[in-house]
C-alpha cells in the first residue's frame, strides 16, 4: 500500500492592485458563485433551505408576470466596473441583454432589479456594500429579503433608486404578499414558502 494521497489546494495570490473583472472570468477553478467586490474575490458558503426556497419563490413569481421585454435570471454576475462584479441572487434584465446560453455576465446598465437574500455569512455585503454599489451604479430597483419572525418566513424590503442622491429609498416592507407596481406589476404569495 502506498502513502495516502492528500489533496492540496493552492489559493490564487492577489495582485498588488487587487483582482479585476478579467481575472474573475479567467482564473481557473474558482468555486461557483465567486464574486468580485472592491478587487477582492468573495467565496460563497453553502446555503440554507430558506435561501434556496426564496430564490425559487421569487424567480417563479417574477417570471409569471414579467413582460416580454424583460428576463428574470438567477445568480448571474453583474459587471459594475473594473473591480466590482457581484452576483445578485435574482435579477431582472432587459431582454435584449440576453445574448445566448453561454453568457456569463450582464452589464450593470442591463439590470432593472437586483435581489439579495440575506445569508449569515453575507449579511454585511447584502445589506450594506452591495446595495450601495447597485445604487451608485444606477440599478433602479433593489429588494432585500430577510428571514424573520418565529416562523422564519421571508420579509421583503423593496427599494427604489432616488436619481438625485443615487441612494435607495424604502418603498415598503412585505410579509405575507409582495404586491408592487414597479418595475412592473408583481404579486407573489410569500406564504407559499411553506409548501416548498
Amino acid at each position: 500500500m502506498g502513502a495516502a494521497m492528500t489533496a492540496e489546494h493552492t489559493w490564487p495570490r492577489p495582485p498588488a492592485d487587487g483582482y479585476t473583472v478579467d481575472d474573475l472570468f479567467t482564473l481557473p477553478d474558482l468555486p461557483p458563485h465567486t464574486e468580485l467586490i472592491d478587487g477582492s474575490l468573495v467565496f460563497v458558503s453553502p446555503q440554507r433551505n430558506f435561501h434556496t426556497d426564496v430564490l425559487h419563490l421569487l424567480t417563479n413569481g417574477l417570471r409569471d408576470t414579467a413582460p416580454k421585454t424583460l428576463r428574470v435570471k438567477r445568480e448571474m454576475t453583474v459587471v459594475i466596473d473594473k473591480r466590482n462584479a457581484p452576483e445578485p441572487d435574482v435579477l431582472v434584465v432587459h431582454a435584449e441583454a440576453v445574448t445566448g446560453r453561454r453568457q456569463t455576465r450582464y452589464q450593470v446598465a442591463d439590470v432593472l432589479l437586483a435581489v439579495e437574500v440575506v445569508s449569515p455569512d453575507s449579511e454585511a455585503r447584502d445589506t450594506e456594500s452591495k446595495p450601495q454599489k447597485y445604487a451608485a451604479a444606477g440599478i433602479p430597483h433593489f429588494w432585500l429579503v430577510k428571514m424573520e419572525g418565529e416562523d422564519d418566513h421571508p420579509v421583503v424590503y423593496v427599494y427604489d433608486l432616488d436619481p438625485h442622491t443615487r441612494a435607495y429609498v424604502c418603498q415598503g416592507i412585505y410579509h405575507r404578499e409582495l404586491k408592487v407596481s414597479q418595475p412592473y406589476d408583481i404579486a407573489i404569495d410569500l406564504t407559499q414558502i411553506d409548501e416548498m
